[in-house]
C-alpha cells in the first residue's frame, strides 16, 4: 500500500494527479511536503490529537473528530497486512474472521463522518482541499482513500515519488 513502485499505473496516475493538484491548492510541493513532515513528527499518532489539527509553517490540516487508539490499531493492522500488496483496490472487509470483520465494520462506521481539510495559512497561496478516510463504501466493499493513507501512514518518500511520477 505504501510502496509507490508496486502501485498499478492507474493508481500511480491518480495519486500523482491528486498530489499535484493538492500541492497547487496550498502553495506548492514544498508546502505539501512540509505538512507531511509535520504530521510525521507528531507522536504517538497525530489522528488522536484532541486539538484535531496539525500545522506546518505554511499549511494546516484539520479534521472534525478525534480518532481513538482502538480504531487506529485496526487501521494499522489493515495497512500492515496489505503493506507489500500490489493490489491497490483491496477490500478492507475481505477477511475470513467474522470477529475481525465486525471490528473493521465498527471502525468504518466510526470513521465515515471524519473529513480532513487542508488549507494554506496565507489565503493567497490557494483554497486548499479536503478528503475523507474512505474512497468507496458499499455493502461488502470498503476501499481506503489512498490520499489519507499517504498523508498519515506512508513516508514522505511515497509522496515525493508520486509527485515526480510521469504519466505515460
Amino acid at each position: 500500500m505504501c510502496n509507490f513502485n508496486k502501485q498499478t499505473e492507474d493508481a500511480k496516475a491518480f495519486i500523482h494527479l491528486f498530489m499535484e493538484k493538492a500541492a497547487q491548492t496550498i502553495g506548492g510541493v514544498n508546502y505539501l511536503l512540509a505538512l507531511i513532515e509535520a504530521i510525521k513528527m507528531k507522536k504517538p499518532q497525530p489522528l488522536m490529537f484532541a486539538g484535531r489539527q496539525i500545522a506546518s509553517q505554511n499549511t494546516i490540516i484539520k479534521w472534525n473528530k478525534v480518532i481513538f487508539q482502538d480504531k487506529i490499531t485496526i487501521l494499522e493492522e489493515i495497512l500492515l497486512s496489505h503493506k507489500s500488496s500490489e493490489a491497490t483496490d483491496f477490500n478492507i472487509l475481505a477477511t475470513k474472521s467474522e470477529k475481525k470483520k465486525k471490528a473493521i465494520l465498527n471502525m468504518v462506521k466510526t470513521l465515515v463522518p471524519v473529513e480532513f481539510t487542508v488549507t494554506p495559512q496565507n489565503h493567497k497561496d490557494g483554497e486548499g482541499f479536503s478528503f475523507k478516510v474512505f474512497e468507496i463504501i458499499e455493502d461488502d466493499y470498503v476501499k481506503m482513500n489512498p490520499i489519507f493513507v499517504a498523508l498519515f501512514f506512508c513516508s514522505a518518500e511515497f509522496t515525493k515519488k508520486a509527485l515526480k511520477y510521469e504519466i505515460e
